[in-house]
């Protein structure tokens, strides 16, 4: 029994997936959701029908040069990202990794779970023996790219027209770390 006035102290996790289990993909789904509606989705500018969403999450799982990673505030997913492998014809790019797709729902942050996802994911860069990561990102994703930078991944480009949202040019930008 907790006291009037007690605060509870969330749990926090991050880790690698390679199933779905029980709740996860209800969780993954929703939080995915929280974050496209407050402009941090990963290409989709508003959700898509449950369904479809449904469908990504189970694909990415399929696809053998993603891993998906994920963070849980007290057991719930809230947040995503995913290490792209290059493909397997990509001799002259196999020392690279690609973070992509990375989103934390509203409701999450604040509890330093956005820095752990992408350390997690550089982690398992590093075992798999990779020597840089790639990135892109919106320029309208500002708390994501403050993560990056503080990080230690450096800017290397920007992109005029990467994007286009609400009938508008978003520019985006091209980060990368060295992982040695």
């Amino acid at each position: 029994m907790t006291e009037v006035g007690s605060r509870h102290e969330p749990t926090t996790a991050v880790e690698r997936l390679e199933s779905l289990a029980g709740p996860d993909l209800h969780d993954l789904c929703d939080a995915a959701e929280a974050a496209v509606v407050d402009g941090g989705g990963f290409g989709w500018l508003k959700p898509p029908p449950r369904e479809i969403m449904e469908t990504y999450w189970k694909g990415v799982l399929l696809i053998p040069e993603r891993e998906l990673f994920v963070a849980r505030l007290d057991g719930v997913i809230a947040g995503s990202s995913q290490l792209l492998r290059p493909g397997r014809n990509n001799e002259a790019g196999a020392h690279m990794g690609t973070l992509t797709t990375f989103f934390l729902a509203p409701w999450a942050r604040g509890y330093g779970l956005a820095r752990r996802l992408v350390e997690a994911v550089e982690a398992r860069a590093r075992e798999l023996g990779f020597e840089i990561m790639n990135l892109d990102v919106r320029e309208t994703q500002s708390r994501a790219i403050q993560v990056y930078e503080q990080l230690g991944y450096q800017r290397w480009g920007s992109h005029p027209h990467y994007a286009k949202v609400g009938g508008r040019w978003v520019t985006g930008h091209y980060y990368h770390k060295n992982l040695l």
